[in-house]
């Protein structure tokens, strides 16, 4: 018979990210790892990082042997409900853009007459290199 766990959003688990209160995801799992963070050989900092985040690769990373694997079990709680992923709201930028366009031109208008300044003094410059030679 299968076993029922509870399913777990990113979000719900990122809510549980402080000494007190400490939630990670590996592998699609959801641990409550909160009691163990003072006992943890690398601290709580390391752990506390990967809070609001899929945490795997930095478990991976750490060379975790098979007694911490199997430590770990002990303070699973759930699973990541894959089917709960938010897309994040993508911000409409063509009026931030139209914005910055007419900026531009405003600018370009307005300072005008330093562009041709710089461009008048570089061929008298140019002139005067010229003519010593």
């Amino acid at each position: 018979m299968p076993t029922l766990t509870k399913l777990y959003t990113m979000q719900e688990a990122a809510q549980h990210n402080t000494p007190q209160d400490c939630w990670i995801v590996i592998d699609g799992k959801v641990y409550d790892v909160g009691s163990y963070l003072d006992e943890h050989p690398g601290g709580d900092d390391v752990i506390l990082a990967t809070t609001g985040k899929d945490a795997t690769d930095e478990f991976e990373d750490a060379g975790h042997s098979k007694s911490a694997r199997e430590l770990l079990e002990t303070f699973f709680i759930g699973e990541l409900d894959l089917s709960a992923t938010v897309i994040p709201e993508l911000e409409i930028s063509s009026k931030k853009q139209a914005d910055y366009t007419q900026k531009l031109k405003d600018l370009t208008k307005q300072y005008w007459a330093v562009s041709v300044a710089i461009a008048g003094v570089s061929v008298v410059v140019g002139f005067l290199y010229l003519r010593k030679k």
